[in-house]
This record gives structure tokens, C-alpha cells and sequence, in this order.
């Protein structure tokens, strides 16, 4: 569950709804749209309530009793000669593909009423693209909206050409009449009104569930996660642990491996990436792999089935190449955005590889590395063709105007900028993926030599390693400023705008040990460390915005990649500092990290400053303290 403002969430089971303090849904977009939502489809847009004519007032805002479940109390308006006749107590709750709605209504008087009680429904049906503040606009060809009334309720139903999807609404007892909501041309709203008779000072009980039916997906799937318990824990690290596993809890998905069994992988976040994603499912299952190392074993089966096969300009898929992100959406599935299976990535492949190793490493079950061999070999064969390290030497991408500009984990456009803000222009080689590739060769080596019994392919791979550590110190490090630069853009200029990429390098190992220990201590100064996080730019810079998306906000998971980077070269101090700072900022959060705070100094402000934008729960969030535990107990 997360609030903010006035505004609750609820989520289990790949389901999430978003309400307001009264528990209505107005359909609204932006930021964080309202809306029961569904595999990127928004199977509810409307869900007003009236009370004889009036929308009640909430006496108690809606509150989440747990993840899945929010209540409030609500009454018709009144005044002191004359108060409410009744009293609603409304209880909601959210399951697979479901919104559960329980209305008891408490009569105030001393003779029998009846409640004329009314709930306005609809569903647009909106993909989550649509949804977003863009300014963008999707054509919808032939698509039908329509409504039908049914025995104990409406079905809400929506075709496109092949598309197909309906959202359900059936009620106890069932409704006295279904209505047009209003007079708009072709409007599928309707309200569904009872007169429900309540005895002196009784009760009445109304019960609703809304049933989302998505494309291809009859009966979405349970995978019988248990809400949240009540934490024991009295330190900080372990309440932040036990908060980050239960969200990543809420956020796990089914999908399909690579031999079509179902796994169960963590989603990126809500509510926005409520899907696969190939780095923030890879980092989050290495930040897991002492706790939970078998997420690691469904992540890369899942990415492995998703592998690139062919060469596809608009969705960007390579042979051997790791997916970015999948979608389930209408405008996924019309092709209207790339992110079906969307490949826009640099370092997912890369990542892949480390682990895949490192799971190898953590169980010493040689399974998941045996039975992945060839994906393995074909995500090295990306990296040294498509991915640019024999052509261009380093891993590189271009930006794609229908897509993704930048294709590291800093995908914002602008992101990847000098020090006067300009954006660097392609074929990008940035710095972290170089790191990335450094160990995923290495990495890859090993497992040749101890398990695939191919000593001559590791050999290969540990020279490429090496010739890559070597160019790397000479192209990517910047004297005058004793750190390394954050990109080379498409003519070999150093990006030199001072980033927290430089810390992944520490993790990766690709700097030198003395040059690693100087640009650890580094991040760990003023302009970087905020008190609550090191910023993914440097304060001072002209490109440094403390609200912007990854030009001087902090991102928990970058944090948590740059721990486990200064506990490898022994900077203990830096550990404890960082891991400090980022659980003091989780206790302001009820413990939970969110995806991204705004960068401005803890001396400047008594709580860290929330992002707007941010998704909460958020999978690699959620991991972070498990790596801070990580880092904390290496040093």
C-alpha cells in the first residue's frame, strides 16, 4: 500500500487500484492515475458513490489496513439539528484481476429508513501510455465501447479488430435499476442505484465485485502471497529489509521461462512498470541472491525465454540481446509503441550474465548455468557484434526517437550530458555498461572453464576483459578532475559531467584499487552525498536539478550498486555513512524505500524531500537494504 496526498494504493497479484481519501475512482491521469488497473489496461476509471443524491463526506479518509485492503467511514451530509440518517463503513479490497467492495450501512435513527444508495461505473480502458502527461495521442481505430446490463449487475466491454476486453461489475443484493449515468453521446457510464430498508438503528450490507477480464488473460493469476505481518524487528536495517521483502512480495508477476514453465519474477513497480523489466529485474535478483537466491533462477529463465532472436529496427531486438522491458497492452499489441518486448537496453545483457554467475557463485548449483550455456553464449556474441565492443570498442547504443533516448539505467532524455548540460549524441558508450561488460566477461569465463569445460572460449573472453580495462583507464578517466567520465559520445568526447555511474564502477572493478578507493571517497562528499543519498549528479553543476529524474535526484538501487562497490575495496566508513543515511530516509517512508528522492541536502530540510514521479512500491528499491545488509556485513 502506499498514500500520498489524498490518494490510496493497494496492489496484489499484478492488480492495483488507486482511490481517493473516499474510496472513488475519478479517472483521472497524470502522474498517478485513478483506476483498478490490469497488464497495462485501466479495467475501471469510474467508481462514485452517492448516498440519497449526495456524495458523502469521509469522516475517516481511507486508510489501508494492509496491502491489499483500505477502509473508511463516510455519512451523507447533516448538520448539528440535524445529523446524518446513517453511517457507511466502507471496506475495499484488491485480488487478482478483482476489487472486492463490502458498503455496511448503521442507521442513526430511532425509526426505519431507507438509504437510496447509487454507485456511477465505467471503464475506459485506457493503456498506461495513454496516461501518462506526454501530451501524446493514439489513434483507436474501430474501437467499441459498450455496456451491458446483467442479472446482478454490468458488463463493460471494449473491441478492437482481434482486441478484447471486459471488465465486470456484479453486486449483493442485486441492483433495483441500471441507468445511464449522464447524456454524453455514446457514454457506457451507468449507474446502479438500491433502495435498501434499514430498521430502527440497523443494518443493511451491500456487497460489489468488479471483475477485470484483460486480453488473452480470462482468469488472471493468484500467486498466494501473504500480506505483510506485523514486524518484530527493533533496529532500523532489519524493519527496512522486512518492508522491502514484503513489497517485493506485492510486486511479484508470472511470467513465462524458458522452457515454458511459470516463474515468478519481481514487476519493476507501480504504477507504471507493473511488468518484466531486464536491468530492474536483474539487480533486483542480485541484490536478493543471499535471501532469496531462487528469484535469480526465475529472472534469468524468464529474460532467457524472452531473448533476442532476430533483428528488429523499431523494437530494437538483436540476436543474443536481453529485453528491456515486455508489455501486455492494446498499444503494445498494435504496434503503436515499441514496448512489446522492447530491447532498448545496453547493459540488461551484460547484467544477465553476471547473474547468471553469481547465482552459480551463491547456491553452487550448477543447474541454472548449464541449462542457460547457449543464452549465455549468445548474449557475449551480442555484446561483441551488435552491442559495439569489437566495432567500437566499448558497449554503445544510439538513441531512438520512438523509444528511448538514453539506454542506461539514467533513460531520461538529457541524462547522459556534459557539463554545460548538453545531451551527448550516439553511438554512446556510457561509462557503468563498460564495467558491466568488464565482469560479465569475466564472469562468463569462469563458468566456461569450471563448468562448460571450455577452457580456450575462457581464455578468449579474460583477454577481452583485460583489453578492456586498459582502454577504458586511458579513454574514460579525466585527470584534471580524478574521476572517471560518465559517457564517451559518438566522437570519442568524455561526457564529463560528474555522475554517480562512477560508483558501479567500484562494484563492476574495472578501476584500478587506489583509483576505486579515491572516486569512492569522492562520491561520499558534500556535492554527491546529501545526507540521505549520494545524488545521480554532482551539486554545482549547471545540468544539476534536485527534482529532476536522474539529473540530481538519488536513487536508492544506484546507492545500493555504489555500497556493495565501496565495501568491495574495503571503504568501511563510506558503507556505514551511506547505509545510514538511506535508512533514515526509509524511516520517514514507514520504512520503505521509495524509487527516488529528490536531491536536496538533509541539513536543508527535516524529512528528505519526496520526488514527485516516484513509483511505491518499487522492485529495486524494495532490494536496496538487503544489498546495504550485503555491503554492511562484507566490511
Amino acid at each position: 500500500m502506499t498514500q500520498a496526498d489524498d490518494r490510496i494504493q493497494l496492489v496484489r497479484d499484478a492488480t492495483f487500484v488507486r482511490l481517493d481519501a473516499a474510496g472513488a475512482i475519478t479517472g483521472t491521469g497524470g502522474r498517478t492515475p485513478d483506476g483498478l488497473f490490469l497488464r497495462d489496461a485501466r479495467h475501471l476509471s469510474r467508481w462514485q458513490l452517492t448516498v440519497d443524491g449526495e456524495t458523502p463526506l469521509a469522516l475517516t479518509p481511507a486508510t489501508a489496513d494492509s496491502d491489499d485492503t483500505a477502509t473508511c467511514v463516510l455519512t451523507p451530509a447533516g448538520t448539528r439539528d440535524d445529523p446524518p440518517a446513517y453511517t457507511v463503513f466502507r471496506e475495499q479490497t484488491v485480488s487478482a484481476g478483482a476489487l472486492g467492495e463490502h458498503l455496511r450501512l448503521v442507521s442513526n435513527r430511532p425509526e426505519p429508513v431507507t438509504a437510496h444508495v447509487a454507485l456511477t461505473v465505467d471503464a475506459d480502458f485506457a493503456d498506461l501510455f495513454e496516461l501518462r502527461a506526454d501530451d501524446r495521442h493514439y489513434d483507436k481505430p474501430g474501437a467499441q465501447h459498450t455496456t451491458r446490463v446483467t442479472p446482478d449487475g454490468v458488463l463493460l466491454d471494449y473491441r478492437r479488430a482481434e482486441w478484447h476486453s471486459s471488465t465486470a461489475v456484479t453486486s449483493r443484493p442485486v441492483p433495483h435499476d441500471v441507468t445511464p449515468a449522464d447524456d454524453t453521446p455514446h457514454s457506457t457510464a451507468r449507474t446502479l442505484t438500491w433502495h435498501l430498508p434499514l430498521d430502527a438503528h440497523g443494518e443493511a450490507d451491500l456487497h460489489l465485485t468488479v471483475h477485470a477480464r484483460p486480453h488473452a488473460l480470462p482468469e488472471p493469476p493468484a500467486t498466494s502471497r501473504p500480506s505483510r505481518p506485523a514486524t518484530t524487528a527493533t533496529d532500523d536495517l532489519t524493519r527496512t529489509c522486512e518492508r522491502g521483502l514484503a513489497d517485493l512480495d506485492l510486486l511479484t508477476i508470472t511470467a513465462t521461462g524458458v522452457d515454458g514453465e511459470e516463474v515468478h519474477v519481481p514487476a519493476a513497480g507501480i504504477p507504471w512498470f507493473l511488468t518484466l523489466f531486464g536491468r530492474d529485474s536483474l539487480l533486483t535478483s542480485y541484490f536478493l541472491l543471499p535471501h532469496r537466491p531462487w528469484t535469480a533462477a526465475a529472472t534469468l529463465s524468464a529474460l532467457a525465454a524472452t531473448q533476442g532472436t532476430r533483428h528488429d529496427p523499431v523494437s530494437r531486438e538483436q540476436p543474443g540481446r536481453i529485453v528491456h522491458e515486455t508489455r501486455h497492452g492494446e498499444l503494445a499489441h498494435f504496434r503503436q509503441v515499441p514496448y512489446g518486448r522492447y530491447y532498448g537496453a545496453v547493459d540488461a545483457t551484460p547484467l544477465f550474465l553476471v547473474l547468471l554467475h553469481a547465482h552459480y557463485r551463491q547456491t553452487g548449483d550448477p543447474s541454472v548455468a548449464l541449462r542457460l550455456e547457449q543464452h549465455a553464449r549468445r548474449a557475449v556474441d551480442w555484446m561483441l557484434t551488435d552491442g559495439g565492443l569489437t566495432r567500437h570498442g566499448y558497449l554503445v547504443y544510439e538513441p531512438d526517437p520512438g523509444g528511448l533516448v538514453n539506454q542506461n539505467w539514467k533513460d531520461s532524455v538529457g541524462a547522459v550530458c556534459f557539463t554545460d548540460g548538453t545531451q551527448a549524441d550516439g553511438p554512446i558508450a556510457v561509462s557503468e555498461a563498460q564495467g558491466y561488460a568488464y565482469d560479465a566477461l569475466l564472469r562468463t569465463a569462469e563458468l566456461a572453464e569450471t563448468l562448460w569445460q571450455d577452457g580456450p572460449y575462457a581464455q578468449r573472453l579474460r583477454e577481452r576483459a583485460e583489453d578492456l580495462r586498459r582502454r577504458f583507464t586511458a579513454d574514460f578517466w579525466m585527470t584534471d578532475a580524478d574521476f572517471p567520465a560518465l559517457a564517451l559520445d559518438g566522437h570519442g568526447r568524455q561526457v564529463d559531467a560528474l555522475a554517480s555511474d562512477a560508483g558501479h564502477l567500484l562494484w563492476s572493478g574495472i578501476l584500478e584499487p587506489e583509483a576505486a578507493r579515491r572516486v569512492g571517497q569522492r562520491l561520499m562528499q558534500p556535492d554527491f552525498f546529501s545526507g540521505w543519498a549520494i545524488r545521480t549528479l554532482a551539486a554545482g553543476q549547471k545540468p544539476y536539478h534536485p527534482l529532476s529524474y536522474h539529473r540530481g535526484s538519488a536513487w536508492p538501487h544506484d546507492n545500493a550498486v555504489i555500497a556493495l562497490g565501496l565495501a568491495r575495496h574495503g571503504l568501511a566508513d563510506e558503507v556505514r555513512r551511506l547505509a545510514q543515511g538511506l535508512l533514515a530516509a526509509a524511516a520517514h517512508h514507514g520504512d520503505r524505500l521509495p524509487e527516488v528522492l529528490a536531491g536536496y541536502d538533509r541539513t536543508a530540510t527535516t524529512r528528505p524531500v519526496p520526488y514527485p514521479h516516484s513509483c511505491s512500491p518499487q522492485a529495486w528499491a524494495a532490494a536496496t537494504p538487503l544489498a546495504l545488509r550485503t555491503a554492511l556485513e562484507s566490511v
